[in-house]
């Protein structure tokens, strides 16, 4: 047996033993369930094998895997249907990575196993009101006043932020150099004086997304992650571990629920001939987006097997967060047109709860072209730094 055979097996008798019965369910849209009983102890288990951030060195609560163990790990887990044992992903799948990349000594101490731990929910301080797209024409300002970075500025679309604990920010640091050369990547409580937070009301009819003011917020120069002016190229960085992240909500091939499969759902609304949905347009459909699932699934583990040898994630990122959104909101769009007018309920017994969750889920899909930079950014990146066209 080989060194990985070997840990594939330890691995799926560990998870066997450790991972409760009620965490081996798909979680539901509306699952808030952090706080159960099971939810604790699975994560207390995971956190103690180092299995929330895997490939972390140890010293920072890691479990020091190397990325082909990291990946039967993730194959183990999928093989059991088991829910994540830790929600915020943007510790440790944006943050955490870049700290390890860029941030200094006492940074990583200091942060990186109060994350692993989940310890510290983050938000994100990219996006501005007058610079969406143009991620580099932000203006929330910090002046360097002594040992202390004094902010003041806006920043929008800040996932979490009225839960958050911390904030990783774009900030601009010398306003007179050309855009991408004077801004700064900076760490800060959200507690601090100065801070305030509204959450922005979706069409979804949920509030994750708000606006976030700084006014006279005075943060520890200790905080600045990587070197002043030099921001941007931890910024471009940390988008593309951002864009990975995003790029899964395509690889679900699952109803957003912990509903039948979609395939199922199909034969209970549609009806069924023979054992196979009636609906030979509606079935086709439901084909050929398994096979982009699986065509994105299969590339994406090429791509991460040869990342093994590089240092990260690349720009093609971008790619994958394109096409992986594409899937998703194929996949809502799939939902709706299987359930038909059931799915365009907002409230009443009329509908199931399972109907108004596909309506609601369907209208979240749709900014997904949108965050984490848009699709033409996306098309803008691939052409460039992956195709290699010229501008």
């Amino acid at each position: 047996m080989s060194g990985l055979d070997a840990f594939r097996t330890e691995t799926r008798e560990w998870l066997s033993e450790n991972c409760p019965v009620s965490m081996r369910t798909p979680m539901l849209a509306a699952d808030s369930d952090s706080a159960s009983h099971d939810a604790k102890l699975w994560f207390e288990r995971m956190t103690a094998r180092g299995w929330t951030c895997p490939t972390w060195p140890e010293e920072y609560g890691g479990g020091g895997l190397s990325d082909d163990e990291a990946t039967v790990l993730s194959e183990e887990l999928a093989r059991m249907s088991a829910r994540p044992a830790m929600m915020n992903t943007g510790g440790t799948k944006m943050l955490g990575p870049v700290i390890l990349e860029f941030g200094n000594d006492e940074q990583k101490r200091r942060f990186l196993p109060r994350i692993a731990r989940g310890e510290i929910r983050w938000c994100q301080g990219y996006s501005e009101p007058g610079a969406g797209s143009d991620l580099a024409g932000l203006q929330t300002g910090a002046v360097l006043e002594g040992d202390e970075y004094v902010i003041n500025g806006s920043k929008i679309w800040t996932s979490g932020a009225d839960s958050a604990d911390w904030i990783f920010c774009l900030v601009r640091t010398d306003p007179d150099a050309p855009k991408h050369d004077g801004i700064s990547f900076i760490l800060f409580d959200m507690k601090t004086p100065g801070v305030e937070v509204h959450p922005i009301r979706l069409i979804s009819g949920v509030s994750p997304f708000c606006q976030t003011f700084f006014t006279d917020v005075r943060v520890p120069r200790s905080n600045l992650v990587g070197t002043p002016n030099e921001g941007w190229t931890i910024a471009k960085r940390l988008l593309q571990f951002e864009r990975s992240m995003t790029a899964e909500l395509g690889m679900n091939g699952a109803p957003p629920a912990a509903r039948p499969s979609m395939e199922d759902l199909a034969k209970t609304y549609q009806g069924e001939t023979d054992g196979r949905i009636a609906n030979p347009v509606l079935r086709d459909a439901i084909v050929r987006h398994r096979m982009n699932v699986t065509a994105l699934l299969s590339t994406t583990r090429r791509v991460e097997e040869e990342r093994a040898l590089s240092s990260g994630p690349s720009a093609t990122s971008s790619m994958f967060k394109y096409y992986g959104t594409e899937r998703n909101k194929e996949r809502n769009d799939l939902l709706l047109s299987i359930m038909g007018t059931n799915a365009l309920g907002w409230e009443g017994g009329g509908f199931s709860s399972d109907e108004l969750t596909t309506t609601r889920e369907w209208l979240r899909s749709r900014a997904n072209s949108i965050e984490g930079g848009t699709s033409e950014v996306q098309l803008n990146v691939i052409s460039k730094r992956v195709l290699g066209l010229p501008d």
